[in-house]
């Protein structure tokens, strides 16, 4: 090849080359509007146990731990060091929402409840209007039919009577054909 039939070459791979450049540039504008519509779905992440206000409540100085594990359920930290201590810990984390972090720690000595701290806490109530109250974010009409909407539709008719069936065999044939 000659030096003047390479020369065609080098300049279609130069401005192929330069218009691939100018193409990136402008790409890093239209992907950022694009992220910013089209996004991952991310899932609600909870760990740990919940508990709530009323359980707290319910716990009493004196109690033993089986009747403290029957109550708030098995503690997500047990420390061989701290075994007088069991630590409840809830986190949940939801997409487009500050991450709600709640622990609860119960002291014991010889093995009875001496003390329990825990953060503010909600009811259950409370707690399950947070987790519905996105999902449902519209307004629940009203399930209520008078007399005279009722009458508007038909009345079914009377279901057909079952059918009886003949009894089961008491036995069945082999699944597979024994050969000699």
């Amino acid at each position: 090849m000659s030096a003047s039939s390479s020369a065609p070459i080098r300049v279609g791979v130069g401005l192929i080359l330069c218009a691939a450049l100018a193409a990136c540039s402008g790409f890093d504008g239209a992907s950022l509007r694009l992220a910013s519509v089209v996004s991952p779905y991310q899932i609600e992440v909870v760990q740990g146990n919940f508990v709530s206000s009323e359980q707290v409540q319910s716990l009493k100085a004196g109690m033993g731990r089986q009747a403290v594990r029957e109550l708030l359920g098995t503690p997500l930290l047990q420390s061989v060091f701290h075994a007088d201590r069991w630590d409840y810990v809830f986190s949940f984390k939801r997409k487009g929402e500050p991450t709600q972090l709640r622990k609860v720690a119960v002291f014991f000595k010889n093995d009875q409840i001496e003390r329990v701290e825990a953060d503010q806490l909600p009811t259950e109530a409370e707690f399950v209007a947070t987790l519905a109250g996105r999902a449902n974010s519209g307004k629940v009409p009203i399930l209520e039919a008078s007399e005279e909407a009722l009458k508007k539709f038909p009345v079914p008719a009377k279901a057909a009577e079952p059918r009886v069936l003949p009894p089961l065999p008491a036995s069945y044939p082999p699944l597979e054909t024994s050969t000699p």
